[in-house]
């Protein structure tokens, strides 16, 4: 099985808030709102880590005592099906 490096989708619109991030997705033009977590993992997803990889860096991020590898995936699954990552 070939290994997954995600990676942000093209034209979409960033934006920092308190609570995360808002992303406008022009090519649906929807809005979305991510949570602090799924923020931390649309950042991480620049094609250069793997979903385990971006797991640890999550882990990491918040000091959890173990890798968060079966939520990121999920997270990534989800950012995915929504089109704000390949």
């Amino acid at each position: 099985m070939m290994e997954h490096f995600p990676k942000v989708s093209e034209g979409l619109e960033i934006h920092e808030i308190d609570e995360g991030l808002i992303v406008y997705q022009d090519s649906t033009d929807r809005v979305h709102h991510l949570n602090h977590t799924a923020a931390v993992i649309l950042e991480l997803c620049d094609g250069t880590r793997s979903s385990v990889e971006i797991a640890q860096s999550v882990g990491e991020v918040f000091a959890l005592v173990e890798s968060p590898e079966t939520e990121t995936e999920a997270c990534i699954d989800g950012l995915v099906r929504e089109g704000l990552v390949s």
